[in-house]
């Protein structure tokens, strides 16, 4: 999509070098300095062609031309679906991704994904982006999505979106406790993963939400990312997810893991504004326990 960012030189960048201040206020990478260079208007000061070598006064106005997406290969094929859209702008989107859909194509999904109903809204508003989710969901994951709608965006939001997810487990929890355990793939063909020493270090703090006395409702936040890390470490302490079949028993009152990220937050990358997003409890998973306490995000 057509982007230009335009940004008023403060006082601290006074005297300063246009390079500067792409790498230290506008956190730019190399590759994408060098793309800007590469097209005639990437960078303007004060409407005139400038150099990265060349000097920033206070006051000056910096404009950026963010390059288009050229990898058209790489733009999924539009998929008519219905999305829940949190927020969206030039920079981002941000949705609440239902169960069952797959973020990327893959061998085993073509054309039924959130990658492809994305673009499909795009196209629909004539637009187009190649598709950069922020971080992951598994494809039995329901909740918040965030999509970064250019590479500029995507950079800054690259382990900057802070999030938090309900799940239900299969077992009894109360108060709050950090589940530190590495994380290892025994078979790299095979996206199964266990606890293993040999892994990679796994950090997941939980909260008791509330339970039955079969089943718990907790609240989680991760400071590591690894793949299947939540279903992974409930699975490791003998409470597996309701509903997960690959870490433990498929359930008849659950098509698939009780899993939901339902809630994140974020500073705008461009715009520096705090955003906080929330998506509610889905249904399948409220048919799991209950009584499900009103202020469930307040906990």
């Amino acid at each position: 999509m057509e982007r230009y960012l335009e940004y008023a030189v403060s006082d601290d960048f006074d005297g300063k070098k246009v390079l500067t201040y792409l790498k230290t206020e506008l956190k730019a990478s190399a590759r994408l300095i060098r793309q800007l260079k590469n097209i005639p208007d990437g960078i303007t000061l004060n409407g005139e062609h400038i150099r990265t070598v060349d000097t920033l006064r206070s006051g000056d106005v910096l404009r950026l031309h963010l390059p288009k997406d050229s990898e058209s290969g790489k733009i999924a094929e539009p998929m008519r679906c219905e999305l829940e859209i949190l927020y969206e702008d030039s920079d981002l989107l941000i949705v609440n991704k239902p169960a069952g859909l797959a973020l990327h194509p893959s061998h085993n999904h073509q054309g039924d994904t959130l990658a492809n109903a994305v673009s499909y809204h795009l196209q629909s508003l004539g637009k187009s982006a190649v598709f950069r989710a922020v971080g992951r969901l598994d494809k039995g994951t329901s909740g918040i999505v965030v999509c970064a709608l250019n590479k500029y965006a995507a950079a800054r939001l690259s382990g900057r979106v802070y999030k938090e997810y309900l799940a239900v487990a299969e077992g009894v929890y109360e108060g709050e406790g950090t589940i530190d355990r590495p994380i290892y793939r025994p078979d790299p063909i095979i996206t199964l993963r266990t606890v293993d020493e040999r892994g990679e270090r796994a950090v997941t703090r939980w909260r008791a939400v509330t339970g039955d006395g079969r089943r718990t409702l907790l609240k989680i936040r991760l400071e590591t990312g690894r793949t299947h890390q939540i279903r992974v470490h409930f699975a490791s302490m003998g409470t597996p997810l309701t509903g997960d079949t690959m870490y433990g028993e498929p359930s008849k009152e659950i098509s698939r893991q009780a899993l939901h990220c339902c809630m994140c937050r974020l500073r705008h990358p461009v715009t520096g504004e705090e955003l906080e997003f929330f998506a509610p409890l889905p249904e399948d998973m409220k048919g799991l326990i209950k009584e499900i306490p009103a202020n469930i995000f307040e906990i």
